[in-house]
């Protein structure tokens, strides 16, 4: 018997939640086909945390494709389905990829295993980058740089933390249910050990009796505590580079990772900054929202940058 996992109509960092707790109840070794025939919509979160799924299973998985045209070719351009054939077994009709500069793909989706895969994505974006960020986003020209070292970051972390490979994705759309203007969007999803595993493989690592996988959050997010020794010039200074950035340009970053997701979130969202006992899901899961800039005014939250959540919310 298989056990049908039906995939969210809009799929993003919320909604992939539905995903997870549907797998959750399932026990290994079952038959399972998770369903996007009626999906029609994917951030670049969403279609990368699906290519995690099947990382996450010891079971081969099935997928029915998007029956959407629009659907279907959109993640075709995204690179979702090149992949995808590997890990799963695919049902439905896949149409041809095309290039993703057809598109309002800044990068498709690209496997992360080495470092030098870090430098070819970064090397790949950055004239691209340069466009959307100045061009589109408003943003000041000294971003650019920025914006290639944060993507850099976020996905070195897949090479030092997470065990195994990973995916990064980047996409620019209008973002229109929080701020009705345009976003830069970075997704970077893996499968691997996550934080809480890879801060106790630490020498000098030392549990406590609240040390879960929220605590492992707050500690690499908002204490930039990594497993690296603090003599390891640069080690491990990754995430806290990635706050500030998205701190100065009024972003939004949320990491997902066991059973705990922590979100930066700035004046235009309301999403909870902590939330815990979610269902497990192995690996670090990271999205980065960096908005359009409208006038003159710098666009960075009202007084100072975050330093730990507001609130805690419990299941």
């Amino acid at each position: 018997m298989t056990t049908v996992i039906s995939v969210p109509h809009s799929l993003d960092e919320h909604s992939f939640e539905q995903v997870i707790e549907q797998l959750a109840a399932v026990p290994e070794g079952s038959k399972i086909l998770l369903d996007a025939r009626h999906a029609r919509w994917a951030s670049p979160y969403g279609l990368t945390a699906l290519l995690c799924v099947p990382q996450a299973r010891p079971e081969k998985l099935a997928f029915a494709v998007p029956e959407h045209p629009d659907t279907v070719s959109y993640w075709s351009r995204a690179g979702f389905f090149r992949h995808a054939a590997e890990l799963y077994e695919l049902h439905g009709s896949v149409p041809r990829a095309r290039d993703a500069h057809e598109s309002d793909v800044l990068l498709e989706i690209t496997p992360i295993t080495k470092s030098d895969d870090v430098h070819g994505v970064v090397g790949r974006i950055q004239s691209k980058a340069a466009d959307i960020l100045h061009g589109q986003l408003n943003l000041d020209t000294a971003v650019t740089g920025v914006f290639g070292m944060t993507l850099s970051e976020a996905c070195q972390n897949i090479v030092e933390h997470a065990g195994q490979g990973g995916w990064v994705a980047v996409q620019t759309y209008k973002y229109t249910r929080r701020l009705g203007r345009r976003v830069v969007v970075i997704a970077v999803c893996d499968a691997g050990v996550g934080f809480r595993k890879s801060l106790e493989s630490a020498p000098n690592h030392r549990k406590s009796d609240r040390w879960d996988d929220a605590m492992a959050l707050e500690d690499a997010v908002l204490r930039a505590i990594s497993r690296f020794r603090h003599g390891d010039a640069g080690r491990g200074q990754g995430l806290a580079g990635i706050r500030r950035f998205v701190g100065r340009w009024h972003g939004k970053l949320t990491v997902r990772s066991g059973t705990a997701r922590i979100a930066i979130t700035p004046e235009w969202d309301e999403d909870v900054p902590m939330t815990e006992q979610l269902p497990y899901f192995p690996g670090a899961q990271m999205q980065i929202i960096i908005p359009e800039r409208i006038g003159d005014a710098p666009a960075r939250p009202r007084g100072a940058a975050p330093a730990s959540p507001r609130s805690r919310s419990r299941f």
